[in-house]
């Protein structure tokens, strides 16, 4: 199992941000760090919170999708109540976030951000739209292949993995870097999600199935 790497040069951003000296164990009370960390929210975990699509007035534009899977411990077993976060750009491949200025339209019917916690099997489920692939001035003519943000969290708020699903054929996998800085065919397979047509709901949505497991799924901060 390869996860990438902390300093992946065609990944320019880790050229700035990839540690180069040792980890320095912070005196700061932990329970502090977690109550001024960000979340996507508040309140209890709700039902539009896990559909993406229910989230404002209208509907928003783009493929609809459901995508399901579990979430497991390199044993096998599942992770039961764990709390997973999922953000993503919209249909059009733009994020609602004020640093992506890139001249795609943004809907008002989508966030894009939504999370859940998993049941006793280790299972989840979202509603929502498949999201574009868009330009990100890594390099010449540099386009991210269409992709979900997932982050599990542990027992605290600082015990945190975050990776990324990817779809299926996409063209843009060879030229993404990220994706590319995963040296193992194998485990970058990890990151694609399988089309499942027993997910899928007639006339309705597409369904895609993504399990993460801990230890063996890629993640972005090993």
């Amino acid at each position: 199992m390869s996860h990438p790497p902390y300093l992946s040069p065609g990944y320019r951003s880790t050229v700035l941000r990839a540690p180069s000296q040792p980890p320095v164990r912070m005196k700061t009370d932990p329970d502090a760090i977690e109550l001024t960390s960000p979340v996507f929210g508040h309140e209890e975990v709700g039902l539009v919170d896990t559909d993406l699509t229910r989230q404002h007035r209208g509907e928003p534009l783009g493929e609809r999708i459901i995508v399901t899977g579990r979430v497991l411990d390199r044993t096998g077993r599942p992770v039961r109540g764990t709390l997973l976060e999922l953000w993503q750009a919209n249909a059009a491949g733009r994020y609602a976030h004020d640093l992506d200025q890139h001249p795609a339209p943004l809907d008002p019917n989508f966030t894009g951000a939504g999370r859940c916690l998993t049941d006793d099997e280790g299972g989840y489920r979202f509603v929502t739209i498949k999201p574009g692939a868009y330009p990100w001035r890594n390099h010449h003519n540099a386009w991210r292949p269409a992709h979900l943000h997932f982050s599990v969290f542990g027992s605290a708020f600082t015990q945190r993995l975050v990776t990324q699903m990817y779809f299926p054929g996409d063209p843009l996998f060879p030229f993404d870097p990220i994706l590319q800085s995963i040296t193992a065919p194998e485990d970058r397979d990890l990151l694609v999600a399988r089309f499942d047509l027993d997910v899928t709901e007639p006339e309705w949505a597409l369904g895609y199935r993504f399990d993460i497991v801990l230890g063996s799924t890629p993640m972005e901060d090993s």
